[in-house]
């Protein structure tokens, strides 16, 4: 890899999740910084106050979340301002196991990918690998 994303965010209200992925992406060496929010609404209010004026490279979203789920996220996020939504790959990292689910996501036009939980050095390396080919030696 030549270079470090600059920020990764995961979105998701499990702690434990957010630990464990945390824990995989520094162990691949793959980001300068890991942030999280617990649910979509801190996550949009996180972008929203320029998140330490360094947007996230890629965000992975969880469905299910209390105050505002990822459905609800994408909608709020398609509103920002395209500065903040520019370059920007939210994949969605679930325990959902709907079709539905999956054939929703595919269908909205910030949506970059569907992976199912938990999040493996080997899922993470294929993402960064698709959307930021640059990143590769």
């Amino acid at each position: 890899m030549t270079q470090k994303l600059n920020k990764i965010l995961l979105v998701d209200d499990n702690e434990a999740d957010n630990y464990l992925h945390k824990l995989i992406i520094s162990e691949a060496e793959v980001a300068e910084s890991v942030v999280d929010q617990p649910d979509g609404k801190s996550a949009l209010e996180y972008l929203e106050k320029g998140a330490d004026q360094q947007p996230p490279d890629l965000i992975f979203l969880d469905i299910n979340m209390p105050r505002m789920n990822g459905w609800e996220f994408l909608e709020a996020y398609a509103r920002l301002p395209e500065e903040l939504q520019s370059a920007v790959v939210i994949v969605m990292l679930t325990t959902s196991v709907f079709g539905k689910d999956r054939e929703r996501a595919e269908g909205l036009p910030n949506f970059s990918g569907f992976l199912s939980k938990p999040l493996t050095e080997e899922d993470l390396l294929k993402v960064i690998q698709q959307h930021f080919p640059d990143r590769f030696n």
